[in-house]
């Protein structure tokens, strides 16, 4: 087979790197969205608990079935027992034997003893799974604002890039008329200042933009390096706000649910607590071998149906009880609580919401007050009817409008977000 020329060789490699790199050119707020899901280190850790509530699903339903135990050994004595019959010895052993026990044992009635476990198994696995998903639904809002957080950084480094090339113009203007004789060398100084402070403000600006996105890799599991363009969302703010159905709402949140499912735990531990005042009936099938050539029998198999009850336990079982009481109050404290936390954040993410779709309106006729004021400023000044004052104060208006008109814009989006996980709809 022929080698490749080198020329060729190259273009391949070129065309894998390009591939490569295309992959994660750009990411849409469902893909970072989706990534997080899958790759997230919190939600990567939290699924392991779904694996251990299943394994105690399990272990509380092996209560079902009997236990069987098989144990055995080796037994040498100094002398074997004897007894005494009419001044005579006899031994009723042997000096060294081996013995082996296989018993089954079953318990058939507990008052609800199991049944109560197992219930309380089930619920756990319940609320883990619930408590799973609220964990989802708050990294997916982690995401969303750190993917807007960094859109509104890139775009106030294009404002302030828009404010610096404005400045730079000024000044080139401030030159010309400073060369001509007609303002005074305060005019290149004020404009030199400007763009000095303007030049810093635009490095701070793109280091948050860094910082940001490392955030956002950081929560999406991506490697630190990566530098994806982010795209815009395409849907436009809601001309109102749709009503929301609050008890619908506490009934869709994860977390509430969750902790319905750990108040029902508590009931059923509040349950098996109870069953500790009352006997249980239980049956056992045993052979039990005792190597001895002094005995005719030396394997015994037996059947045993007994009662067994605690007498006294040093009131372990009154405290077990009155813990039970106050964690089932704890955790109705709790759920109410976290009902009104829910009613709290649905009332304030659609206050937030409404304002801020009326701060994009109000920002964007703003943007068109501060274009056309700095355009009047700075014909005042080549005209010499204005100062240099006067422009950099526009400039500075004209980019803070813009500022503010993103920040609204994302706000809407990041609150609209914030409405969506307080009715569980995220």
């Amino acid at each position: 087979m022929p080698r490749l020329q080198p020329n060729i060789a190259l273009c391949i490699l070129g065309l894998m790197l390009v591939t490569q790199t295309g992959y994660c050119a750009t990411l849409s707020l469902d893909d970072c969205l989706k990534l997080a899901k899958e790759r997230n280190p919190l939600l990567q850790t939290v699924r392991w608990d779904q694996s251990v509530a299943n394994q105690q699903v399990r272990q509380s339903d092996s209560s079902l079935y009997p236990r069987v135990d098989l144990q055995g050994g080796y037994t040498a004595q100094l002398e074997p027992q004897a007894m005494k019959i009419n001044g005579m010895t006899m031994e009723t052993q042997q000096g060294s034997y081996g013995f082996a026990n296989l018993a089954a044992t079953q318990t058939i009635y507990d008052f609800g003893r199991r049944d109560a476990r197992r219930k309380q198994a089930q619920s756990a696995n319940k609320a883990v799974e619930s408590g799973i998903r609220s964990k989802e639904q708050e990294v997916s809002l982690q995401v969303i604002e750190a993917y807007f957080a960094v859109l509104e950084a890139e775009k106030q480094v294009i404002t302030t890039q828009q404010e610096l090339q404005t400045v730079t113009e000024h000044r080139r203007v401030a030159r010309t008329l400073y060369d001509n004789g007609v303002v005074t060398r305060n005019d290149l100084l004020q404009a030199d200042l400007r763009s000095a402070s303007t030049r810093q403000k635009l490095l701070s600006i793109q280091n948050m933009v860094t910082n940001l996105r490392l955030q956002l890799n950081f929560l999406i599991g991506g490697e630190p390096g990566q530098q994806p363009e982010l795209l815009e969302p395409s849907e436009a703010p809601a001309a109102t706000i749709p009503t929301t159905d609050t008890a619908k709402a506490l009934a869709l949140r994860p977390d509430l649910h969750a902790l319905r499912k750990q108040l029902e735990v508590n009931d059923q531990e509040l349950r098996e607590s109870k069953t500790l005042f009352y006997p249980e009936i239980f049956a056992r099938a045993s052979m039990d071998y005792l190597q001895n050539d002094k005995m005719r029998e030396q394997a015994i198999y037996a059947g045993t149906i007994g009662l067994k009850i605690n007498l006294f336990d040093g009131f372990s079982s009154t405290a077990s009880r009155e813990k039970s009481v106050s964690t089932r109050s704890r955790t109705q404290q709790q759920l109410q609580m976290a009902e009104q936390q829910a009613r709290l954040e649905i009332a304030m993410a659609q206050n937030d919401t409404k304002v801020a779709r009326e701060r994009i309106a109000v920002t964007v006729e703003a943007i068109k007050q501060g274009e056309e004021n700095l355009r009047i400023n700075q014909n005042r000044y080549q005209e010499r009817v204005g100062t240099a004052t006067d422009v950099l104060d526009a400039q500075t208006l004209l980019s803070q409008s813009r500022t503010e008109h993103y920040r609204a814009y994302y706000d809407y989006q990041i609150s609209s977000a914030r409405l969506r996980k307080a009715v569980g709809e995220l």
